[in-house]
């Protein structure tokens, strides 16, 4: 059992942290937790999936090599590191990916309209909004755009590097704001850096956003970076290039994060995370069901000088600090998002 000044000290930390204004870093385990599948469904979504009657015997035989690997134990991204996709094998994981995940992400959105309080990351995004802040950036790699609609339901201006309105471009300028009367609306900046259900490019690599397609649109793919061999090679290219240059930009100015659900796996967002957590000491706050073998990796490791770390334990919850790395208990569910902010900001908040 945690002891009372353990207890007391992880609270200190956290609302320092929060008081700072952090960066949020969202992973899949914040999509989970309102139903969005993670990367195991998907893979048995591939499993199944029907192949174009187009592709040659030679891209059959690839995606049976692809197949075969899911099915002997690899996870999805290391299978897809192992074959060589085409560029036509490519679009259709991310078509097989946006099909798979739009009804979740839809049935997030229904959620928010019959309760502007259902996601928890609303009333973190107006706590935060609290301080004289007139953005709060979020970086994540997720394509469902539950950040996005937390926003809205924060009554929050928000901005994905693409203009407003249903049809969208990308954006001229990255620091495009709505003002009203002269003043700039306060705005959640949601940095994807691997793409969005509402991002599409035609053959041409034209790039649209249609925030409210229910389909993909006539001549477009969906413009997402799944995973593969191809993931670095694609980040080079727009809007990509300069959306990692922006959440960069916003994780080297951080004066504390605060990742819920983020398990530590991807170099597109935590390499200046990790590294101005081990040379400026940035305190760090992570929210998870289970800490990854990477995040335990990162934290016990010693480049990680201020943290507060929270998993799923017997108790309620098992904490990890930079003076604690062992861990201590805690009574509550506190790796939860929603009883996190009802602990360390209040309930009413």
């Amino acid at each position: 059992m945690a002891t009372k000044s353990q207890t007391e000290f992880a609270q200190e930390f956290a609302q320092s942290a929060l008081s700072a204004a952090p960066v949020i870093i969202l992973g899949s385990g914040a999509s989970a937790a309102h139903g969005v599948p993670g990367m195991g469904a998907l893979a048995a979504r591939l499993l199944e999936a029907p192949l174009p009657a187009e592709w040659t015997g030679e891209e059959k035989a690839e995606w049976t090599s692809f197949l075969d690997k899911l099915t002997t134990g690899a996870d999805l991204e290391s299978a897809l590191q192992q074959v060589r996709p085409t560029e036509r094998q490519t679009l259709f994981v991310a078509a097989v990916t946006r099909e798979f995940l739009l009804p979740s992400d839809l049935a997030a959105l229904a959620s928010v309209l019959a309760d502007r309080r259902s996601l928890p990351l609303t009333r973190l995004y107006r706590h935060l909004f609290d301080s004289t802040h007139a953005t709060v950036h979020v970086v994540t790699p997720n394509y469902d755009r539950l950040a996005e609609y937390a926003a809205d339901a924060a009554d929050a201006s928000t901005f994905t590097g693409f203009s407003y309105g249903y049809l969208q471009t990308r954006a001229q300028s990255p620091d495009t704001r709505v003002t009203v009367n002269g003043r700039q609306l306060r705005t959640v900046a949601v940095w994807k850096v691997h793409g969005s259900l509402d991002w599409f490019q035609d053959a041409s690599k034209q790039i649209i956003g249609v925030r409210s397609a229910l389909t993909v649109p006539a001549n477009y793919s969906p413009l997402m970076i799944t995973p593969g061999i191809d993931k670095y090679r694609l980040t080079h290219g727009e809007p990509f290039r300069t959306i990692l240059g922006r959440s960069d930009v916003a994780l080297q100015n951080a004066r504390s994060y605060f990742c819920v659900g983020y398990g530590f796996n991807d170099e597109h967002v935590q390499t200046k995370l990790i590294e101005r957590c081990d040379r400026n000491s940035v305190p760090l706050v992570v929210l998870t069901k289970e800490l990854t073998p990477s995040a335990k990796a990162f934290l016990s490791g010693g480049r990680c000088r201020r943290y507060l770390a929270i998993e799923d334990g017997k108790a309620g919850a098992r904490a990890y600090m930079h003076h604690a790395p062992a861990g201590f208990d805690l009574e509550k569910p506190l790796w939860r998002l929603d009883s996190f902010l009802d602990h360390f900001i209040g309930a009413d908040a």
